[in-house]
Protein backbone atom coordinates (compact mmCIF):
# COMPACT_ATOMS: atom_id res chain seq x y z
CA UNK A 1 0.00 0.00 0.00
CA UNK A 2 1.18 3.53 -0.63
CA UNK A 3 0.35 6.15 1.68
CA UNK A 4 -0.40 10.00 0.38
CA UNK A 5 -1.06 13.01 2.27
CA UNK A 6 -3.29 15.51 0.28
CA UNK A 7 -4.00 18.57 1.05
CA UNK A 8 -6.16 21.79 -1.32
CA UNK A 9 -7.88 24.86 -0.45
CA UNK A 10 -11.51 25.57 -1.58
CA UNK A 11 -12.61 28.89 -2.27
CA UNK A 12 -13.66 31.30 0.66
CA UNK A 13 -16.33 33.03 -0.96
CA UNK A 14 -18.67 29.78 -0.97
CA UNK A 15 -21.81 29.04 1.39
CA UNK A 16 -21.06 25.87 3.40
CA UNK A 17 -23.28 23.54 1.17
CA UNK A 18 -20.95 24.41 -1.82
CA UNK A 19 -17.79 23.74 -0.13
CA UNK A 20 -19.72 20.21 1.33
CA UNK A 21 -20.57 19.61 -2.48
CA UNK A 22 -16.83 20.07 -3.60
CA UNK A 23 -15.11 17.99 -0.88
CA UNK A 24 -17.77 15.30 -1.28
CA UNK A 25 -16.90 15.10 -4.96
CA UNK A 26 -12.90 15.05 -3.97
CA UNK A 27 -13.49 12.47 -1.76
CA UNK A 28 -15.78 10.12 -4.11
CA UNK A 29 -13.14 10.45 -6.37
CA UNK A 30 -10.77 8.66 -4.23
CA UNK A 31 -12.86 6.22 -2.73
CA UNK A 32 -14.38 5.37 -6.21
CA UNK A 33 -11.02 4.41 -7.00
CA UNK A 34 -10.14 2.01 -4.35
CA UNK A 35 -8.68 4.52 -1.70
CA UNK A 36 -8.61 4.56 1.73
CA UNK A 37 -9.28 7.56 3.63
CA UNK A 38 -7.18 7.53 7.19
CA UNK A 39 -7.48 10.79 8.37
CA UNK A 40 -9.77 13.34 7.39
CA UNK A 41 -9.31 17.07 8.63
CA UNK A 42 -11.27 20.26 7.99
CA UNK A 43 -8.41 23.02 8.98
CA UNK A 44 -11.05 25.97 8.57
CA UNK A 45 -10.51 29.32 7.15
CA UNK A 46 -6.62 30.74 7.45
CA UNK A 47 -5.45 34.05 5.52
CA UNK A 48 -2.60 33.53 2.95
CA UNK A 49 0.58 34.97 2.74
CA UNK A 50 0.26 36.39 -0.30
CA UNK A 51 -3.11 36.51 -3.11
CA UNK A 52 -4.03 33.51 -4.68
CA UNK A 53 -6.52 34.03 -7.74
CA UNK A 54 -7.62 37.02 -5.85
CA UNK A 55 -8.41 35.45 -3.05
CA UNK A 56 -6.49 36.29 0.48
CA UNK A 57 -8.02 33.57 2.38
CA UNK A 58 -9.28 29.94 1.78
CA UNK A 59 -10.59 26.85 3.59
CA UNK A 60 -8.23 24.50 4.35
CA UNK A 61 -9.12 20.21 4.45
CA UNK A 62 -6.45 17.65 4.68
CA UNK A 63 -6.54 13.78 4.39
CA UNK A 64 -4.54 11.02 4.14
CA UNK A 65 -5.18 8.10 2.23
CA UNK A 66 -3.89 4.57 0.94
CA UNK A 67 -3.87 2.84 -2.23
CA UNK A 68 -2.65 0.60 -4.11
CA UNK A 69 -1.56 2.33 -6.79
CA UNK A 70 -1.72 5.96 -8.08
CA UNK A 71 -4.48 5.96 -10.37
CA UNK A 72 -6.58 7.04 -7.48
CA UNK A 73 -4.02 10.02 -6.87
CA UNK A 74 -3.63 10.83 -10.34
CA UNK A 75 -7.20 11.21 -11.44
CA UNK A 76 -7.74 13.38 -7.79
CA UNK A 77 -4.89 15.92 -9.13
CA UNK A 78 -6.86 16.04 -12.48
CA UNK A 79 -9.80 16.86 -11.38
CA UNK A 80 -8.94 19.42 -8.55
CA UNK A 81 -6.58 21.25 -11.06
CA UNK A 82 -10.04 21.35 -13.27
CA UNK A 83 -12.42 22.46 -10.46
CA UNK A 84 -12.47 26.36 -9.92
CA UNK A 85 -13.93 25.71 -6.45
CA UNK A 86 -9.98 24.22 -5.42
CA UNK A 87 -7.66 27.61 -5.13
CA UNK A 88 -4.39 24.95 -4.70
CA UNK A 89 -3.87 21.28 -4.02
CA UNK A 90 -1.16 19.47 -2.79
CA UNK A 91 -0.04 15.49 -3.15
CA UNK A 92 2.21 14.28 -1.07
CA UNK A 93 3.97 10.76 -1.20
CA UNK A 94 4.79 9.89 2.15
CA UNK A 95 6.60 6.26 1.58
CA UNK A 96 9.21 8.49 -0.72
Amino acid sequence: MRNYEIMFIVRPDMDEEAIKKTVKNLEKILTDRKAKITLSKELGQKEFAYEINKFKSGYYFLYNIEAKDDKAVNEFSRVARLDENVVRYLVLNLDK
